[in-house]
Parts: C-alpha cells; sequence; structure tokens
C-alpha cells in the first residue's frame, strides 16, 4: 500500500512541473509523471520506487543539485539513488543529446534493479507517447526530438536491447512489443 510520503510527491512532482508541458503536445508534464508510476507500479514498484517514478524527471527538469537535496530531505537517500539513476544530464546547459543518451545507455548494465525499473517504466510510457502522437502527426512527430527519426529510432532499439540484457524482463519484452511498432509505423 502506498502511504502519505506518495502523496507528498504526488505533490511535489505536481508544483515542480506545474509550468512544465510534454514536447510539442501541450499535455500538462503530470500526466507523464502519473503514466510512469502507473506503469512502476503495474510491474511491481514498492513505495520508493513509485516516489522515484512521480520524481524522476526533477533533478534534470527542475533545479538540478537543489533538487537532488530536496528530494533527498524530503524522501531519503534510496529516493534519490533512483532519481539520479534515471537522470541523465544534471546541468544548463545540458551536453548534446547523442552524448547523453550513450551515456545513459552504458550506466544501464551497472544499474540497481530499482533504477532499472523506474526506468523503464519512463521509457515504455514514452515509447506509447511516440506511437500514439505518430499515428495523428505523421512524419512530423520527428521534429520534436533532438535526435530526429534516426536517433530516436536508435536510442529507442539501443534501449530494448539493454534492458533485454539487464532485466527487468516482462518490462523489456513490452517495450520490445512497442518499439518494434514504432519502428514498423516509421518505415
Amino acid at each position: 500500500m502506498l502511504s502519505e510520503r506518495f502523496t507528498a510527491a504526488l505533490v511535489y512532482a505536481t508544483e515542480l512541473h506545474a509550468k512544465q508541458v510534454r514536447k510539442g503536445s501541450g499535455v500538462p508534464y503530470v500526466a507523464h509523471l502519473l503514466g510512469v508510476a502507473s506503469i512502476a507500479l503495474e510491474y511491481g514498484a514498492n513505495e520508493d520506487e513509485a516516489i522515484a517514478a512521480l520524481l524522476h524527471d526533477a533533478i534534470e527538469d527542475q533545479g538540478g543539485a537543489a533538487t537532488r537535496e530536496e528530494i533527498r530531505r524530503r524522501f531519503g537517500d534510496h529516493v534519490t539513488a533512483i532519481v539520479d539513476g534515471c537522470t541523465d544530464a544534471d546541468t544548463i546547459p545540458k551536453p548534446p543529446w547523442r552524448q547523453r543518451k550513450e551515456a545513459y545507455i552504458a550506466h544501464l548494465p551497472t544499474a540497481s534493479p530499482s533504477v532499472l525499473l523506474v526506468s523503464a517504466a519512463d521509457k515504455i510510457y514514452n515509447a506509447q507517447s511516440i506511437v500514439k502522437d505518430y499515428r495523428i502527426l505523421g512524419e512530423s512527430l520527428w521534429q520534436r526530438f533532438q535526435g530526429g527519426k534516426e536517433g530516436t529510432l536508435w536510442y529507442y532499439q539501443t534501449l530494448v536491447d539493454t534492458f533485454k540484457n539487464t532485466g527487468p524482463t516482462a518490462m523489456a519484452e513490452e517495450l520490445a512489443r512497442i518499439v518494434l511498432e514504432m519502428a514498423n509505423l516509421a518505415s
């Protein structure tokens, strides 16, 4: 069961991302955070993992080191470590896109099971969103992404391969199904 800590994390995440929308869609960002937490919970997340799912983009998008320390103060070292493991950059400006994505993928084989669970939930949600939006927008969708069509397809296929080798297995299989659909639509 989820406690008041989860509720506090939900409120905090909503406040942090209140003015943020999903890239190109105008959908409030909190929808993504709720979706990732939902997927994580459906695949067996404990409360710390569910809280980290709500906060997985907080350091990267909403304040860097200061936000990391606030997460640590409010939710502890374990949640902070999971969020850190899901963060591909905590500096402004961010490093170049390809460099960030390669570094993120490279760290996954040594990541904790909790980081892998939250990361996989995030990637499943994002891949589902790409497929849904591609059906509506077609090729113009790829303009949203710094990696464009080729880079985005490379990134998600490489994530599939990485998760298949590191776990969690059921989530890797689900991501593989979605990424295959993405690739088929894009071809």
